[in-house]
């Protein structure tokens, strides 16, 4: 029996709205049944609701367990909070997850990298906790905790298992920052011990981004605090031809965001020239965790395809084609 599924859809702004049109096609032709719960959020609504992440937005997303988001902007010196970490800190998305792969046809240095990022997504300084201490001096505190650093580790060990990855590698500054990533490090080797078949190592984070750059495909999972994550993500997305074509998941205990990993271009906002490979391969990981397999692998085959064709680029991988030609090429391809 078919099952369906209520979604929480947050269009975003700049090109969010354009891009999510086009993932949802693409999901609505695959066959998968979703009913969309359409959820306004961002700097564009600011007029509207007085802040960019209106309360009934949570709300959607605790009731219908999954969102897909767009894009959205979140207004530099205004006084509001980002609203993706809001969103991960009012749903306890300790999880962002990002898939590093190169695809043919696609620019890129690099031929064969296929790693995954595991960033814990609550704490260290991202926190927020930072004050004056006297004009001169601004001080900000890193928190790292062993809860927190056991479940994003056991999240990518749990990763590997299931996804035939062979290797785990903790990504750390323990040598400088003893207690904090300290911590976190031990809590990674704790970890590493209840998984015996998998092979498990660690990296200091600025070794780490030499060892990206010159042999990305020596990695496979990845995981790491909340400032390192954020840095190597985008980092490894330069590695495969850019954040247009790098998906994420936010994942908490009860809910779950995905979202493309790039912002919301408002310089080329409502021109249909966007790149919406990211938010169809965001939804890609929606569709897995919705146990929705068959269809999930459909359409990243769909998109592979279009990609390696070279047919239907957009303007961002070096073709003229436009958002929704793209999202049409990939459907027609389903």
């Amino acid at each position: 029996m078919k099952h369906r599924h209520r979604v929480t859809l947050i269009p975003g702004d700049g090109i969010g709205p354009e891009v999510s049109e086009a993932a949802t096609k693409v999901i609505d032709a695959s066959g998968v049944d979703i009913d969309w719960e359409v959820a306004e959020a961002g700097a564009a609504f600011i007029d509207k609701y007085g802040t960019p992440i209106p309360e009934k937005v949570i709300d959607s997303i605790r009731r219908n367990k999954v969102a897909l988001k767009g894009p959205v902007t979140t207004p530099v010196g205004k006084g509001f909070k980002s609203v993706n970490v809001t969103l991960r800190k009012s749903l306890n998305l300790y999880a962002n997850i990002r898939p590093i792969k190169t695809y043919k046809g696609v620019e890129s240095r690099y031929d064969d990298v296929d790693l995954v990022i595991f960033r814990e997504n609550t704490e260290d300084l991202y926190a927020g906790i930072e004050f004056m201490v006297n004009d001169e001096i601004a001080q900000s505190v890193k928190i790292i905790s062993r809860n927190a650093s056991r479940k994003i580790v056991k999240a990518a060990f749990e990763y590997a298992v299931n996804n035939g990855r062979k290797k785990v590698t903790a990504v750390h500054k323990a040598n400088i920052m003893k207690l904090s990533d300290g911590l976190f490090l031990r809590t990674a080797q704790e970890v590493a011990s209840e998984y015996s078949g998998i092979e498990f190592d660690n990296v200091i984070v600025d070794a780490m981004s030499m060892k990206l750059v010159l042999n990305p495909e020596k990695y496979d999972v990845l995981v790491m605090p909340n400032l390192y994550g954020d840095i190597l993500s985008d980092l490894a997305s330069g590695l495969v031809g850019g954040l247009g074509l790098v998906p994420g998941a936010n994942i908490g205990e009860e809910q779950a965001i995905f979202e493309p990993a790039h912002g919301s271009a408002p310089d080329i906002a409502g021109q249909n020239k966007a790149n919406p490979t990211a938010i169809i391969l965001s939804s890609v990981m929606m569709l897995k965790y919705l146990h929705e397999g068959e269809a999930a692998d459909r359409i990243e085959k769909a998109v592979e395809t279009v990609l390696r064709d070279k047919k239907y680029l957009t303007p961002d991988l070096g073709g003229s084609s436009t958002t929704y030609e793209f999202a049409n090429a990939v459907i027609s391809k389903l």
